[in-house]
């Protein structure tokens, strides 16, 4: 389901951007932003006429792209956004995809143990550019970082960080 989608977003990567926030996550982050979009029926389905509002969204220039957060990653969440994603690549390959994940890099390719990591998991992270990865930690929340809320967070570039073999920062 979808929870929100906010055209001209600024707070959410570089640029502005359409978002799309993803019901549906088990992290229960203390004071999370979104927690009413833990509950997997919250929102509206997503369907191929919502997909076609965010895409039509996209379409002017200056729209640097499209981030989506909620848990992304939740196996439910995967295979529907999958599609998506590649629906978006194909018809803006110029515009980039920020993911915003509870789960870290790690658990999503399975060198930790995780729900996250399933038979698709790699197919749906080698679709973003940038992956904010890390669970909100309210002890170490820091209001001045960029794109994340708290410390342990990570801002990564994917395509640099899969091509490498090792993790690339797309932001300190």
């Amino acid at each position: 389901n979808v929870a929100e989608i906010k055209t001209n977003d600024i707070a959410n990567g570089e640029g502005v951007r359409t978002s799309l926030f993803v019901s549906g996550c088990r992290h229960h982050c203390p004071d999370c932003f979104n927690d009413m979009a833990w509950d997997f029926a919250y929102g509206r389905p997503f369907t191929k006429e919502i997909q076609d509002e965010i895409l039509d969204s996209l379409k002017p220039g200056w729209i640097a792209g499209f981030p989506v957060g909620g848990e992304p990653f939740e196996p439910e969440n995967q295979k529907p956004l999958l599609d998506f994603v590649k629906r978006f690549k194909a018809q803006y390959p110029n515009k980039t995809i920020w993911c915003y994940s509870g789960f870290t890099l790690e658990e999503i390719t399975g060198k930790l143990p995780s729900r996250a990591y399933t038979e698709i998991s790699a197919e749906l992270l080698r679709q973003m550019d940038v992956l904010v990865d890390g669970r909100y930690e309210k002890a170490l929340k820091n209001i001045s970082l960029k794109f994340r809320g708290s410390e342990n967070q990570r801002v990564i570039d994917v395509q640099k960080t899969l091509a490498q073999k090792k993790i690339i920062l797309y932001l300190n």
